[in-house]
């Protein structure tokens, strides 16, 4: 099994589970005089079921991702770790974009004005080199996702 479809089992997996958590929910009681509409004893047996297949693949894509190197040398573990700064960088970055190029409108000539703090063409260059860098590591992640074999427990 590529580590792509593990992933992408994974996510199946995250949400059957979250649908079984409404089911439950909705089977947890019934009225006196009917019946309930599914047998909580089934689906938590189902459950139980998905929870085991869930953290076998758990392991196995940490296994893999910490075993596999892309084509820069970094395991995917290293570059996954980028990913996610890059992204919460450019989050970051964006808001303060934001705030910084608000314009205040003044009504007169005599009120405060009101100057950015940062420079806002060399925040945008900021903002778009990290950007770019950010798709760069997660394609690189995708094609290691569709190359590599998923490593199994020993």
């Amino acid at each position: 099994m590529r580590l792509a479809e593990a992933l992408l089992e994974r996510a199946d997996l995250n949400t059957r589970i979250e649908s079984m958590r409404g089911r439950l929910a909705n089977n947890a009681r019934y009225q006196e005089g009917t019946e309930v509409g599914e047998k909580p004893t089934e689906l938590l047996k189902e459950l139980d079921k998905y929870f085991v297949r869930f953290e076998y693949l758990v392991a196995a894509i940490n296994r893999t991702n910490d075993g596999t190197r892309a084509k820069n040398g970094k395991t995917l573990s290293e570059l996954i770790a980028k990913r996610d700064v890059l992204a919460k960088r450019v989050s970051v970055l964006k808001e303060f974009y934001r705030n910084v190029s608000a314009v205040v409108t003044r009504l007169t000539h005599t009120e405060v004005k009101i100057l950015p703090a940062y420079d806002i063409n060399k925040l945008q260059r900021d903002i778009d080199a990290c950007s770019k860098e950010l798709r760069e590591v997660d394609t690189l992640l995708q094609e290691s996702n569709w190359t590599a074999e998923l490593i199994e427990s020993k």
